[in-house]
């Protein structure tokens, strides 16, 4: 793939690698609120966690806002805060344990 008059070569890519795409293209832009809904989900276990343990903790170290939607509890305990909804109700909001001591 190559960037040729400002566009992508190819989009011939699967789901995961369109949304890394998509991700490298939000770095680039420099954006200041980053949304995330179930970004990880198309990612292979190793990108997963390379996504949830240093690229969200280093995008906060810059002083972004990351809203990362997700129903992959394995890594909520990374979370500054976890609101759930179930049918679009607030079932609870609350800061992980770490956080509220």
């Amino acid at each position: 793939m190559q960037v040729k008059d400002g566009s992508f070569s190819s989009i011939a890519l699967s789901q995961g690698q369109r949304k890394r795409l998509a991700l490298l293209t939000a770095y680039l832009e420099d954006r200041s609120i980053y949304v995330f809904d179930e970004w990880a989900s198309d990612q292979d276990p190793m990108f997963k966690q390379i996504f949830y343990t240093q690229l969200v903790p280093e995008l906060k170290q810059r002083g972004k806002t990351i809203l990362v939607i997700s129903h992959d509890d394995h890594y909520f305990h990374l979370a500054d805060r976890i609101v759930k909804l179930d049918s679009g109700k607030l079932e609870y909001d609350q800061y992980p344990v770490s956080l509220a001591l």
